[in-house]
């Protein structure tokens, strides 16, 4: 599915014309560095007036909460940027976060460890809402026989929608994600990751390849989290990373020494089933490599040069050792040979215009945030 058009790198980083909207200048440099030099670079602080700005919200966290067990929510995957936000809101913004963990079935080992180490050793507690794996399984089948790009979905839409329903049921005001500019100010091209919250097309892919109802599984709706939890509930999403320095190696080597945190081959790693999604099925079938955007985040921030990534990007985005093993994993838990899986990755790629969509009002969302100057960011 990679984009017929003259093959073109950016000069600045390294996204190119696998992204099909991509656009360059009379210098060679794509739009993706020039909006983070428009956009996000001149508003994004993370000096002490960065950290100023987010003591007072922790203050106020605080005030909001007093007399209650916690004081907010942060989801943790086990990952390096919400591991590293649980130390920070516990030890330098003196918060009492409640930890929360979504297991969707795909945890890998590295995973289960940092969140035990780090939640044990910051003494926070715990909270893990286990997703019923009979629908999870039938939900990614589905999307593996849909043919879309975007067959993490399923996994992704129930990390938030559940956060936000544990957020609405016991009326807390504050969730505190890892979402951040320092590692993610380039975004997935929509064509490689489209939205997760679409339940819309979740429920259109379920309705045409599933196989089982889906009576716990947690679905949620645009105008659900988007208006009705902001702004009539007042339930606050607040990204902490970017009102202070964040250097993914300096703090992942951090949490290594604290901790005995264990590192990942690559970003999102901590789940098995993303690792096999993002390092085989979007490049082997769709030609879309996502360290393209992990790494040019981290270029345009000063974490990496362009010459370090170009020279990581010789090589596969999977393990040339490990991935007949981890090919065998996904099609036994998913419950199918591997001819069936293979057979996933040799049909005709699909995009998600090919399916019930909700992306009339994803842009109209767009237009009134760019009306009201609010900059889009985090995972979609």
């Amino acid at each position: 599915m990679i984009n017929k058009r003259k093959y073109q790198i950016c000069t600045n980083c390294v996204m190119d014309t696998t992204d099909s909207k991509i656009s360059f200048d009379e210098n060679g440099v794509c739009d993706h560095c020039q909006t983070f030099n428009k956009d996000i670079k001149p508003n994004w602080h993370t000096d002490e007036k960065g950290f100023e700005e987010i003591s007072k919200i922790a203050e106020q966290i605080k005030k909001e909460a007093l007399g209650k067990d916690f004081d907010c929510i942060i989801g943790m995957s086990g990952g390096i940027d919400s591991s590293y936000l649980v130390y920070l809101a516990k030890e330098k913004l003196g918060l009492r976060p409640l930890v929360f963990h979504v297991d969707a079935g795909w945890n890998s080992q590295q995973a289960v460890h940092n969140i035990e180490q780090i939640v044990d050793k910051l003494n926070l507690e715990l909270y893990t809402e286990v997703i019923d794996w009979e629908e999870m399984k039938d939900l990614q089948l589905a999307y593996f026989k849909a043919g879309v790009s975007n067959i993490d979905t399923p996994q992704d839409h129930s990390f938030f929608a559940t956060m936000y329903k544990f957020a609405q049921k016991y009326d807390v005001k504050y969730i505190l994600t890892g979402g951040n500019y320092s590692t993610e100010c380039i975004r997935n091209p929509l064509e490689w990751m489209y939205y997760q919250s679409d339940s819309i097309q979740l429920k259109d892919i379920h309705s045409k390849f599933g196989a089982k109802p889906l009576k716990n599984f947690p679905v949620t709706n645009i105008l659900w989290h988007k208006v009705y939890l902001p702004y009539i509930k007042k339930i606050k999403l607040i990204r902490p990373l970017d009102f202070m320095p964040y250097n993914k190696e300096e703090a992942t080597q951090f949490l290594v020494d604290k901790f005995g945190y264990q590192r990942y081959v690559q970003k999102h790693f901590e789940s098995r089933f993303t690792k096999f999604y993002e390092s085989y099925w979007l490049p082997k079938k769709f030609g879309f490599d996502t360290r393209k955007v992990q790494y040019s985040s981290l270029i345009v921030t000063g974490q990496m040069t362009r010459e370090e990534a170009l020279e990581k990007l010789k090589k596969p985005a999977y393990d040339e050792e490990t991935i007949k093993q981890d090919f065998e994993y996904i099609a036994t838990k998913i419950g199918i040979t591997l001819e069936e899986l293979q057979g996933y990755m040799d049909a005709p790629n699909k995009t998600y215009k090919d399916y019930k969509n909700q992306m009339t009002i994803y842009d109209f969302g767009a237009k009134i945030l760019k009306m009201l100057g609010i900059e889009k960011g985090g995972k979609r």
